[in-house]
């Protein structure tokens, strides 16, 4: 059917205003396609829409139900525009409510008009690949007509608001945070004081503080339900945690109300994005997320600002729309609640139930999460999928931020029937939230930020883990592995047990795929706190260093230790030398298996840059120079853990100097080593020839050095310690990828020197 007669058929079931944007994209879409409107004006439209561009020179899924349809393509021939090629869409799915019948429409569209895979996201988003720009507008027709949107599904916008999955079922939580979830995502979609943002801003609401819920502590603005006593009667409100976010340098939220009344909670956000709106980056935007304002100001003048603003912001009663139909939400079950009591348990079951079928509050009822291998589905498993959700749960359905569908409200004398559907349809796999159920994001396979290919390396490892799972131990069954294609944090590595996020090195010329580790962050008390780097490894020994990780935890844990307090017994200086047991690359010609990464048969490579004696001894030097300035970044992160925070600080400069000395004189040997010679000269020789300059991240990196040393933070907290440590290892990652980029432009064996300056 044409976009003209999806419009035409279903036109009485769009909301018109819903209805009148989408027009109104469209309209833009046909305008830019006929080159009236540039680019990038027309970039912001359909990211606010969640269209995106995506990657194209991997060639393929790793997890075997995925294909590409196109050839491999090198990025840098790669399109252009939207047009050159098909892209991503991202359907928005506040706290993650779907029923059957949106399910069904989902695998329509992704049979339809994707390549019939759905992807669900750590933000409970659903997300297509492959989609043709020209089809965009039929799919935000369908979706509207099921109440589904895309709007501000990207941009810099109030991103999807997210929400525990177990809210309303949960044993421990305080209470529901469902409709409080559903009603701030509706009143912020589109608001006026939410269209000026710099960047992203993310929303999370948690129905307790010590599971790991939804995460409160990495979102810019995050509730936590809380009760108290006012007259007699229980009033419901919230703990306000504003500033926190992952990214390349990761923010914990911090705590800006202790008691937030219910019926303040849209105001007040209304009143944070208006400071955020007013006082956030607009220029710069690798620092114009709202963690960057509140570290700014600080917590106490940061709320002296937003309460200011709440008190004299323009009235605007449209919350209270909202908020009265909180009240009136009220999820019930659609079928009466019987024991399972003595029905005969096929194979397998048990060891599902133990691991996927979590016990309601409501006595006779459970939840069952549904795992998806890397986040994945087929357009047939989601249509099958909604047929047995309504047979066994009826129509309340969850994603999850760990990648899965959660159903609700499942019988107890259903289970097993649900199984063995859930079984037929490949469906039943044991496992989640273990250390089997490992979360990444799309990586090199389809992100245009990728470095490694997160997918690839989750597939192996959820591989080697699963056949261990019948005889492993608990202890390791609990952990968490998260992984992230690059130091973006997409696939939330900081808070895991143990996480990777790719980067890369140069050995001999060829440049390897590599993980940086991150040990003991913590993924309960909705991210308690987060791991730091202790290395980077060939992207091939992950597995192994896994192996080796897991089993010191279980043969020197004592008692019924945590990993991260585990962690922190053994100490960092322990763990980095069980991680340095895996950073030896072999020869390429010794084992060339090191130079691809996982699923991707090409060599991960830019090109051989020969190994002559001249070309080998430069890159040697510098390895050496590297290796100081990570030696040195490890032993900031030492002194941070000893609470040390100004040596930790002057440390972590100290390994980004080394960096940039490595770098200055491999073009200069002669260059004196005092600090502001090395300065200057890393200023002039790769800032402003913008040789350190990144693609997709301009001079991030390099303005972590530059601003450390024209403008240090003499306040020397844990906070800012923590931050220039993170900054410093990110530094480092790019010092690495700039001397890759100028041997790759060389035409000859030798690292140029370049006239002194």
């Amino acid at each position: 059917m044409s976009s003209a007669n999806w419009k035409e058929k279903l036109t009485d079931r769009i909301p018109p205003d819903q209805a009148r944007e989408i027009d109104n994209f469209e309209a833009q879409m046909l305008l830019r396609k006929a080159g009236k409107i540039e680019e990038k004006v027309f970039a912001e439209v359909r990211l606010r829409r969640g269209t995106y561009g995506q990657r194209y020179d991997n060639g393929q899924r790793h997890d075997g139900i995925r294909t590409r349809a196109l050839a491999y393509q090198p990025l840098t021939k790669g399109p252009e525009t939207m047009w050159d090629a098909p892209g991503m869409q991202r359907i928005k799915i506040p706290f993650g409510g779907l029923n059957p019948d949106q399910m069904k429409l989902l695998a329509e569209l992704a049979e339809e008009y994707s390549d019939n895979i759905l992807h669900i996201t750590t933000r409970q988003d659903i997300q297509l690949h492959f989609v043709h720009i020209e089809e965009v507008p039929t799919i935000f027709r369908r979706l509207a007509a099921a109440g589904i949107t895309t709007k501000e599904a990207c941009g810099n916008s109030v991103r999807n608001v997210t929400a525990c999955p177990l809210a309303g079922i949960c044993r421990t939580e305080t209470f529901d945070v469902t409709p409080y979830a559903k009603a701030t995502a509706y009143y912020l979609m589109g608001h006026p004081d939410t269209q000026q943002f710099g960047r992203k801003f993310k929303i999370a609401f948690s129905g307790c503080r010590h599971e790991a819920c939804s995460l409160v502590s990495l979102h810019d603005l995050g509730g936590i339900a809380v009760t108290r006593q006012v007259d007699g009667k229980t009033q419901r409100g919230f703990e306000l945690y504003v500033g926190g976010g992952l990214g390349a340098v990761p923010y914990q939220a911090k705590l800006m109300v202790e008691f937030l009344p219910e019926e303040e909670l849209m105001p007040m956000a209304r009143a944070i994005g208006r400071v955020f709106a007013r006082l956030g980056e607009k220029k710069n935007r690798n620092r114009a997320r709202l963690k960057f304002v509140v570290a700014k100001l600080g917590i106490d003048e940061f709320k002296r600002v937003v309460m200011e603003e709440y008190q004299s912001m323009p009235e605007d009663n449209s919350w209270r729309r909202y908020f009265d139909e909180i009240p009136r939400y009220d999820e019930q079950p659609a079928f009466a609640a019987v024991q399972l009591n003595g029905q005969k348990r096929p194979n397998g079951f048990e060891e599902w139930a133990a691991t996927n079928v979590y016990e309601q509050r409501q006595s006779g009822y459970a939840a069952v999460t549904v795992t998806l291998p890397l986040g994945d589905l087929t357009s047939d498993q989601m249509r099958k999928l909604a047929d047995i959700a309504r047979k066994h749960a009826g129509d309340h359905l969850r994603t999850t931020v760990e990648q899965n569908i959660l159903l609700r409200w499942v019988p107890h004398n259903r289970l097993i029937n649900l199984y063995e559907d859930l079984k037929a349809i490949g469906l039943a796999q044991p496992g989640a939230g273990s250390i089997v159920d490992v979360v990444a994001c799309p990586g090199t396979d389809t992100c245009k930020l990728g470095i490694a290919a997160s997918r690839g390396l989750a597939a192996e490892l959820r591989k080697r883990l699963a056949t261990q799972m019948a005889s492993m131990d608990q202890a390791i069954r609990s952990l968490r592995i998260k992984i992230s294609g690059c130091f973006n944090s997409c696939g939330q590595h900081h808070i895991a047990d143990i996480g990777f996020y790719g980067n890369s090195r140069n050995v001999g010329g060829y440049t390897v795929p590599h993980f940086q580790v991150m040990l003991g962050g913590k993924w309960t008390d909705n991210a308690g706190s987060y791991a730091l780097a202790m290395g980077s490894v060939p992207s091939k020994r992950v597995p192994d260093l896994v192996t080796r990780l897991t089993d010191r935890y279980l043969a020197d844990r004592q008692g019924e230790e945590t990993f991260q307090s585990f962690c922190g017994r053994i100490g960092k200086k322990q763990l980095k030398g069980w991680v340095d047991e895996f950073v030896k690359v072999p020869a390429h010609a010794e084992d060339p298996a090191f130079y691809v990464d996982w699923g991707d048969p090409r060599a991960y490579t830019i090109g051989d840059m020969g190994t002559g004696e001249c070309a080998g001894e430069v890159i040697s030097l510098a390895q050496f120079g590297f290796t100081a300035a990570e030696s040195q970044a490890f032993e900031a992160q030492l002194l941070l853990d000893d609470g040390e925070f100004q040596k930790a600080d002057e440390m972590a400069y100290s390994a980004m100097l080394e960096a940039a000395k490595t770098l200055v004189r491999q073009q200069n040997p002669d260059t004196p080593t005092d600090t502001p010679t090395i300065v200057g000269e890393f200023r002039t020789r790769f800032v402003e020839t913008q040789l350190f300059w990144d693609k997709y991240h301009g001079n991030q990196f390099a303005n972590y050095l530059l601003n450390r040393h024209e403008s240090p933070d003499t306040r020397y907290t844990k906070d800012t310690a923590h931050k220039l440590v993170e900054e410093a290892n990110l530094f480092i990652d790019a010092s690495h990828k700039c001397l890759a980029k100028l041997q790759a432009s060389m035409n000859v064996l030798e690292v140029p020197v370049l006239p002194k300056v």
